[in-house]
C-alpha cells in the first residue's frame, strides 16, 4: 500500500497540469493571476477596486492559492502568443 503525502499545493499538482501544457505554463499564469489578484486587493484598500474580482471568502487566501483554484476549475485561459482564443461551442 502507497501512502499518500500531504501537499503543500492544494489543489494537487497533477490537477493543475491537466489545465496547462506544462510546469512552466502553470508558474506563469499562477504569478500572472496572483499578482492581479494582489493588485485588486491593493486598490480595494485605497477604495479603488480593480479589473480582477474575486469572491469574498477568497480575499482571506493568499493571491497565489486563488489563482491555483481558478485555474484547477478552469476559470484562467492562456494563449500564447500568435494564437487565436478558441471558442467554445
Amino acid at each position: 500500500m502507497v501512502e499518500e503525502k500531504d501537499s503543500m499545493v492544494n489543489p494537487k499538482l497533477e490537477d493543475l497540469l491537466g489545465h496547462v501544457d506544462n510546469k512552466f505554463t502553470l508558474v506563469v499564469e499562477a504569478a500572472k493571476r496572483a499578482r492581479q489578484i494582489t493588485n485588486f486587493q491593493k486598490r480595494l484598500g485605497e477604495g479603488v477596486g480593480g479589473v480582477a474580482p474575486i469572491k469574498l471568502e477568497d480575499l482571506s487566501k493568499k493571491p497565489l492559492t486563488v489563482a491555483f483554484e481558478e485555474i484547477a476549475e478552469g476559470k484562467i485561459e492562456f494563449l500564447r502568443p500568435g494564437e487565436e482564443k478558441k471558442e467554445k461551442g
